[in-house]
């Protein structure tokens, strides 16, 4: 059996999905999901789905190996970030290399970096003018949205799109293929 784990810090409905897509499978399960915001919507959602849930704080997870050594224990055969808003700690990049995913609402390298994530980026896209915008999978390393692609998809930005429309678009996007990337990666090889 394969093991996910998940790290958000928001509403979780990413999370959520990844959840339901795996539920029934007898070959993947998501084993943790961990958050670094106490009243994270994600929270509420793994406990709905009967999923263990953890909430950390900054200690926890940079200035100790609490985080490390849950995750060890688990031996997780992917971390996925699902909206997770902290710098990703070396130390558990080190300890699961080429194990840790992220999703990001834009086409990388565009709209990547410190900063750039939910209408902070779509904000961009429409301020640009941009025709398109999308997601990147990628791997992460140790710079915000610098790891290698895993996968992309664009959807039109019309220029009539507000940032909350280019939004919609993007999580039609994440919800359709998060799930179906995550699983060829845990079937690959």
């Amino acid at each position: 059996m394969k093991k996910i784990v998940i790290f958000a810090s928001g509403s979780g409905t990413n999370a959520e999905n990844i959840i339901r897509y795996f539920s029934d499978s007898e070959n993947v399960r998501v084993a943790l999901v961990l958050s670094n915001k106490r009243n994270a919507g994600v929270l509420d959602r793994a406990d709905k789905h009967d999923i263990e849930a953890l909430y950390f704080n900054r200690k926890a997870l940079y200035r100790s190996d609490i985080i490390l050594n849950i995750l060890k224990s688990i031996g997780p055969d992917l971390i996925v970030l699902a909206g997770f808003l902290w710098k990703f700690p070396d130390n558990i990049l080190r300890a699961f290399p080429d194990s840790v995913i992220n999703i990001h609402p834009a086409l990388l390298p565009k709209y990547g970096g410190k900063g750039m994530y939910g209408l902070n980026v779509h904000r961009a896209v429409t301020e640009n003018r941009e025709t398109t915008s999308g997601i990147t999978i990628h791997y992460v390393n140790e710079n915000y949205d610098e790891g290698a692609v895993i996968f992309q998809t664009e959807t039109a930005v019309l220029p009539s799109d507000s940032p909350e429309d280019v939004a919609h678009k993007i999580h039609a996007l994440e919800y359709e293929h998060f799930p179906k990337v995550i699983e060829k990666l845990l079937t690959k090889g």
